[in-house]
């Protein structure tokens, strides 16, 4: 008689955005607890409608990065919002996510609507040090930085 485990395929969805070391251990972490993992990245659009903005890096950049990663067996493009419309296609039997979802409304509804197919949902610690908002907020201040003093050496501008 057998005793092998059955074979486990994981989904690890996300911008991946200003990809970082926060991005890295989620798939790490996630590569570690199922036999096969795809990782699911959010259209341009779908960014944009979740997130308010369009993500820095496009698609086909973010795509590629991710499905480089040794961790990662493939890349899957996410343009629905749904999750169990995106499981419907990827078949995937436990879904990761950032532990920043733990406790939330769209995380228990995350938990209720997986438990309907029998889909796991398992929390990693959210990287809370780097972060692609942070990453961004501190580009912006840097651009932000950069045009003043542009206009600040612009000729004939008195400050």
């Amino acid at each position: 008689m057998s005793s092998s485990k059955p074979y486990r395929v994981g989904y690890a969805p996300g911008a991946y955005d200003l990809f970082h070391i926060g991005h890295l251990n989620i798939l790490r972490h996630a590569r570690a607890r199922c036999d096969y993992l795809v990782a699911g990245v959010v259209s341009d659009e779908m960014a944009e409608m979740a997130k308010g903005r369009r993500p820095m890096i496009p698609l086909v950049e973010r795509l590629e990065i991710v499905r480089s990663i040794q961790y990662v067996d493939a890349a899957f493009v996410e343009t629905v919002p749904d999750k169990l419309e995106t499981w419907k296609q990827v078949r995937f039997d436990v879904l990761f996510k950032g532990d920043d979802w733990r406790d939330t409304p769209k995380g228990e509804r995350l938990e209720r609507d997986f438990a309907t197919v029998g889909v796991d949902v398992v929390y990693f610690p959210y990287t809370v040090h780097t972060s692609s908002t942070h990453l961004r907020r501190a580009i912006d201040a840097l651009d932000g930085a950069r045009f003043t003093d542009e206009l600040r050496t612009a000729p004939g501008t008195t400050w």
